[in-house]
C-alpha cells in the first residue's frame, strides 16, 4: 500500500519558526517535496545549518485535530525523515486521528429500530 499524507514542518530556531509542507510517505518514513513558506533556502541557507537551530517538528491534521511528531534532519543531504520507532508510534495516533470524523465531533447516533 502506498499511502503518502501531508504534512507541515517547523523548523524551529532561538528566535523564530520556519514553516513548511512536505509529504510524508507512510511505508518508509522519508519526507519529500519540501516547500518552504516565506522563506528561500537559496539566499538564507537550510534551517538546520543555522547556529540558532533547535530541532524541527512536524504535524499531521485532521479538520481541527492534529497530530505531532518528532522529525529527523540531514543537514548533509538536506532531508527530511522520521526514524521507524517514530513512525510505528505515528501510525497509530494517525489511524486514531484519521478515523475519527473531522471537526472532532462525536460520530451521530444509529437510528433506533422500532420494535416487531
Amino acid at each position: 500500500m502506498d499511502l503518502k499524507l501531508p504534512i507541515t514542518i517547523h523548523d524551529e530556531l532561538s528566535d523564530e519558526v520556519i514553516e513548511s509542507t512536505g509529504v510524508l510517505d507512510l511505508a518508509s518514513g522519508e519526507i519529500r517535496d519540501v516547500k518552504y513558506v516565506d522563506f528561500d533556502v537559496e539566499a538564507e541557507g537550510f534551517p538546520a545549518e543555522s547556529e540558532e537551530y533547535d530541532f524541527t517538528c512536524g504535524t499531521l491534521s485532521n479538520g481541527s485535530k492534529e497530530v505531532e511528531f518528532r522529525i529527523e534532519v540531514d543537514v548533509v543531504g538536506r532531508k527530511y525523515s522520521i526514524t521507524p520507532s517514530e513512525l510505528l508510534e505515528l501510525k497509530g495516533r494517525a489511524a486514531k486521528l484519521f478515523s475519527a470524523p473531522p471537526g472532532g465531533h462525536p460520530p451521530p447516533e444509529p437510528p433506533r429500530r422500532g420494535r416487531k
